[in-house]
């Protein structure tokens, strides 16, 4: 009896490490993953910032393209680089904490989950660019409610926005 085919690196970028892989709700782990990984590394500036999600956008767009293509399904749910995008975009509003990454990931999910409109039209678009994009959208919700929270609530800082 063959053994499956080993995953590639693609599947390892697509799944983010394997977390795509979960059958405990793959999206909000990765999301999870990603608010850790941000409060655990050292603060970067905002230009390095948007360059490193600049840089994941197009990896994540190609990413997922491959995993179209070795699934044959239009937005398969092994596929979690988006999440990583779209809470690294709502990270962007809060301070560098573990509340501040709490209060992004909730907002973030709650936006992605929900899909409202503008983010349930951008994931209409085809292939790798429609995976990402709704994710990204659902992030820039979450980061703008809660840049506007935090200038309702100045005491309780903010983040690079």
């Amino acid at each position: 009896m063959a053994s499956p085919p080993r995953p590639s690196l693609w599947f390892w970028i697509y799944s983010t490490g394997g977390i795509g892989r979960s059958p405990w709700a793959p999206g909000s782990l990765a999301s999870a993953a990603c608010a850790l990984f941000w409060w655990l590394a050292p603060p970067v500036g905002l230009p390095l910032y948007l360059t490193l999600l600049l840089l994941l956008s197009v990896v994540g767009v190609v990413a997922s393209e491959q995993a179209i293509r070795d699934t044959g399904l239009k937005d398969p749910s092994v596929v979690v680089i988006d999440e990583w995008l779209g809470q690294g975009v709502a990270l962007l509003a809060v301070p560098h904490s573990w509340w501040g990454g709490g209060l992004a990931f909730v907002f973030f999910r709650v936006f992605d989950i929900l899909k409202p409109p503008p983010v349930s039209f951008l994931e209409r678009a085809p292939g790798g660019i429609g995976i990402m994009l709704d994710d990204l959208g659902a992030g820039l919700l979450a980061a703008l409610l809660l840049h506007y929270l935090f200038l309702l609530f100045p005491a309780s800082g903010g983040g690079m926005l």
